[in-house]
């Protein structure tokens, strides 16, 4: 619960404590304190129990704790019916990557190779990215230029 507070602030707090109840009542304002808290969980773990008997048979295995959306989330993933973790072990970023690399590298490669050929046009279906676009001759028009549409 107070996995935040460093040894300085509970220093801190200890010494304020003792500065606004005093060190006579102190030791009774700590007791009432942790009463209150002890009457807390105890009406929080009755309510949690008449929960379960509401909820029936049905709802046996229900956890208070899956109603976190994380852990509802991690304990469904967990979950092998799914095949989710064949799926993360199937799929191999970095050999994904390298395919990617070598299908781009052949791709310049062929097109280098082609422009060569009488065909440079036709690269067998795919784009050549390293190419620059034609621009229109002189005796061609220009398509219209709509400033609005951009």
């Amino acid at each position: 619960m107070f996995n935040d507070i460093g040894p300085l602030e509970l220093l801190t707090l200890v010494v304020l404590a003792v500065l606004v109840f005093g060190p006579d009542k102190l030791p009774k304002v700590i007791q009432d304190v942790m009463r209150t808290v002890r009457k807390i969980r105890d009406f929080s773990e009755s309510a949690k129990q008449d929960i379960r008997q509401e909820l029936g048979p049905e709802f046996k295995d229900f956890e208070f704790e899956d109603l976190n959306p994380k852990t509802f989330i991690r304990k469904h993933l967990d979950n092998d019916e799914l095949g989710i973790k064949e799926i993360r072990n199937g799929f191999d970023l970095k050999k994904e990557m390298a395919e990617v690399t070598d299908a781009v590298h052949s791709t310049d490669s062929s097109s280098s190779a082609s422009s060569s050929s009488p065909s440079a046009g036709a690269t067998g279906g795919r784009v050549d990215m390293t190419k620059k676009p034609e621009t229109p001759g002189a005796g061609e028009e220009r398509p219209p230029f709509d400033a609005d549409a951009t």
